[in-house]
């Protein structure tokens, strides 16, 4: 774990999460603790049904926990108002999916500008910071492209920009390689950990890859809710 002072960027305290399907209640995190620092590169790994993406959900204010807390940057995300919720995951919170979720109408630049146009960032200021970003992430000359004329591996790149584009406090990533082939994978991979050392971006990937295990720099394991293993423990 970084040794960095100061507030962790994300803390689950003591968490647990159950859903209700009919009269049954599944669990799905059993008492979860977990501290994330600024400039780390985690990922967070096990079998179907040990909790990854629900992990993720309930750090990105996608779910709620049913006990314990989540915050982020020191905010209490149980104690915002829904308003403050979206602002949170607007502002503070990058989102890569595995299926891309780009806007399919708008441009490669349109899809990673959108959240600085939410936040009524400048024409002139959005512009330098999106041509930037997409240049970071190997697009140069592909801004004007739709997402149905890039390849699988050019959308999730695309994914990428969108979300370090308003500088949030952590990335989460939930399967980011699952939908492209190896070599498109190690290129992603390439880029995200270039974006971690070169900008610092926190990301916290959810995978069953073990090529994104061996480019973290931390691998949390979890197994029926709980943290198995966490490759930070005892570091020094």
């Amino acid at each position: 774990m970084s040794t960095e002072n100061g507030e962790p960027v994300v803390r689950l305290e003591d968490v647990t999460k159950v859903y209700t399907q009919g009269k049954l209640e599944v669990p799905a995190l059993r008492g979860l603790s977990l501290e994330v620092r600024k400039g780390e590169l985690i990922a967070i790994c096990g079998p179907s049904g040990s909790g990854k993406t629900t992990t993720l959900n309930l750090i990105g204010a996608l779910d709620k926990p049913t006990e314990g807390s989540v915050s982020v940057e020191g905010q209490k995300l149980g104690k915002l108002s829904r308003t403050a919720l979206s602002e949170l995951r607007r502002d503070r919170i990058g989102f890569v999916f595995q299926a891309y979720n780009l806007i399919p109408v708008l441009t490669a630049y349109e899809n990673a500008e959108v959240v600085l146009a939410l936040q009524g960032q400048g024409t002139a200021r959005r512009r330098k910071k999106v041509m930037d970003i997409l240049a970071a992430v190997g697009l140069k000359g592909m801004e004007h492209r739709r997402p149905d004329q890039l390849s699988g591996g050019q959308q999730q790149r695309v994914a990428i920009a969108r979300a370090i584009a308003a500088d949030p406090a952590v990335v989460l990533a939930d399967e980011p390689t699952a939908n492209v082939d190896s070599e498109t994978a190690e290129r992603l991979l390439d880029i995200m950990v270039d974006l971690n050392e070169q900008r610092g971006v926190t990301f916290i990937f959810s995978t069953h890859d073990p090529r994104v295990m061996d480019r973290a720099r931390r691998v949390v394991r979890m197994v029926d809710g709980r943290i198995e293993s966490d490759s930070a423990e005892g570091e020094g």
